[in-house]
């Protein structure tokens, strides 16, 4: 388990290979090197990752899911659901109140994220993106800002 991200040339290859209409490298090379990231790789070269990034709300200790990225050639074989329930599992033991995540209902209501209305994103999300704000409360849950590292910061991430 990497605890720190580490962008390299193979990991920005994956995100450009599962996300070829969406530039994610910006925001892991601002997140690279900094602590508090939990990275979560499999195969070398890597053919899924998943990020967790620490943050607070009111001095609680939580978490934010994502990026996370499977090559398409690898997508449906579990590897990223792996990964994911490695991430919580280990974010779990160390504490973290409650686990947020921007994205598709769908795939993050199986590991058992609901629609979040009392923790809010660290920038304003469009009101139809509303329902993919979710949480998954470990602990206990919080209400106010999210507030996360200066690569999160930008507004591009939440629209």
């Amino acid at each position: 388990m990497t605890v720190v991200l580490t962008l390299t040339p193979d990991l920005a290859t994956l995100y450009a290979a599962a996300f070829p209409d969406e530039d994610l490298v910006p925001l892991l090379q601002g997140l690279s090197g900094q602590p508090g990231t939990l990275s979560l790789i499999e195969g070398s070269p890597p053919v899924a990752h998943v990020l967790f990034t620490l943050g607070q709300i009111n001095g609680a200790k939580v978490a934010l899911l994502g990026p996370a990225a499977v090559h398409p050639d690898r997508q449906g074989q579990g590897l990223g659901s792996r990964l994911i329930r490695q991430g919580i599992a280990h974010l779990g033991e160390t504490g973290v109140a409650m686990v947020l995540v921007l994205g598709d209902p769908a795939y993050y209501g199986r590991f058992g994220f609901l629609p979040e209305t009392g923790a809010e994103p660290p920038c304003p999300i469009p009101e139809d993106w509303r329902p993919a704000w979710q949480s998954l409360v470990l602990t206990q849950p919080h209400r106010g800002r999210l507030s996360l590292p200066a690569p999160w910061l930008s507004q591009d991430l939440w629209r």
